[in-house]
C-alpha cells in the first residue's frame, strides 16, 4: 500500500497546471528551496484530502457487504472514472498562467499552496475513486500506509520539479507536456487496475 501511494500521490501531483506553473516560477525565481515549499504545500492537502477519502470511505463503507452489487457498482464506477481523468490528464495542454497568489516569504509560500490546493475539490473525488477501487473500506494499516505514500509521493514529485526546474530553465515547458502524458499512463494503469481486479 505504501508503494501504491507513491505512485498515486506522484503521478496525481504531476501533471502540469497553474500550481505547477506557480511552483515552476517561485524556483526561477526565488530558487529551489522556494519551489519545492511551495510544492509542498500542495503535498500537503494531497495528503489530508487523501486522509479524508481513505477514513471517509471506511466509515461508508465499513458496513457494507464485500460481496454486495452496490461495491462492485462503486468499483466499476472508480475505474471509469479514473480512465476519463487518464484520458483528460494525457490530452490537456500544460497550463501556461501560474495560480493567482502572492507570498512574500517561505511560510506564505507554503501555506498560500496548501490553500490553493485545498479549494479544489476533483482533488478528493481523484482519491476517493481510486481507494474504494483499490479495497480500502475499513480503517486499518492499509489506509494509513496509502496516505502516507499519497504525501510522500507528492512531496517527492515536487522535490524533483524544483530542482529540475534549476537545472533545466529553458526546457521545462517543453517537457511538461510529456509530463502529462506520462502521468495519464500511470493514472490509466490504476483504472486498468481498478475494472480488472
Amino acid at each position: 500500500m505504501l508503494l501504491k501511494g507513491l505512485i498515486l500521490g506522484f503521478s496525481i501531483a504531476a501533471p502540469v497546471g497553474p500550481i505547477g506553473v506557480l511552483c515552476i516560477r517561485r524556483s526561477l525565481i526565488h530558487g529551489r528551496l522556494a519551489g519545492f515549499l511551495s510544492g509542498l504545500g500542495a503535498a500537503t492537502a494531497d495528503g489530508l484530502y487523501g486522509m479524508l477519502a481513505a477514513f471517509g470511505l471506511a466509515a461508508a463503507l465499513n458496513n457494507v457487504d464485500q460481496a454486495s452489487g452496490w461495491l462492485l457498482g462503486l468499483r466499476i464506477i472508480s475505474g471509469l472514472f479514473l480512465g476519463y481523468l487518464a484520458i483528460k490528464t494525457m490530452l490537456s495542454r500544460p497550463a501556461t498562467e501560474a495560480a493567482n497568489v502572492k507570498a512574500d516569504n517561505l511560510w506564505a509560500m507554503y501555506a498560500s499552496t496548501l490553500f490553493l490546493t485545498l479549494t479544489n475539490p476533483l482533488t478528493i473525488l481523484s482519491f476517493a475513486t481510486v481507494f474504494a477501487g483499490l479495497g480500502i473500506t475499513a480503517y486499518g494499516w492499509d489506509s494509513v500506509w496509502l496516505v502516507v505514500g499519497v504525501t510522500t509521493g507528492s512531496a517527492l514529485w515536487w522535490l524533483l520539479l524544483s530542482g529540475g526546474v534549476s537545472l533545466l530553465r529553458e526546457r521545462v515547458q517543453a517537457y511538461s507536456i510529456w509530463i502529462n502524458r506520462i502521468s495519464g499512463l500511470i493514472i490509466l494503469g490504476f483504472a486498468l487496475a481498478v475494472l480488472l481486479g
